[in-house]
């Protein structure tokens, strides 16, 4: 298994890299566990950070164009949700990563028992 090639079910490299860099940021992973209490307005999500709002929503568009989270506008308020399945991506990817390195893990253990059995006393 490639390191770089995708899985057939996985979305393109771009999109993981894309959530990945969103993921990044401390600020924005704040946000989306806040997010995952449900959803909450723009101020409601600024008013534990010490920033203007411009800088603010700047980090929600990056969470929006990476397809972390959703926003609908109703009047003058516009309201922010998780879209789990974007971290769905990040989790599966992960785990790939993470089955890869114990099998590596379990082989390299593997040959050094056998090392170990083989040496001369």
């Amino acid at each position: 298994m490639s390191l770089h090639a995708p899985s057939p079910s996985s979305p393109p490299p771009a999109v993981i890299d894309q959530v990945f860099r969103a993921l990044s940021d401390p600020t924005r992973r704040d946000v989306i566990e806040r997010l995952t209490r449900g959803h909450a307005s723009v101020s409601q999500l600024a008013a534990p950070y010490g920033m203007a709002l411009p800088s603010f929503v700047a980090h929600l568009r990056v969470l929006e164009g990476c397809g972390l989270v959703t926003s609908r506008k109703q009047g003058r308020v516009r309201t922010y949700s998780l879209a789990p399945q974007q971290l769905k991506f990040a989790e599966d990817w992960l785990g790939r990563q993470r089955n890869l390195w114990e099998a590596r893990l379990d082989r390299l253990d593997a040959y050094l028992l056998k090392m170990k059995e083989e040496k001369p006393q």
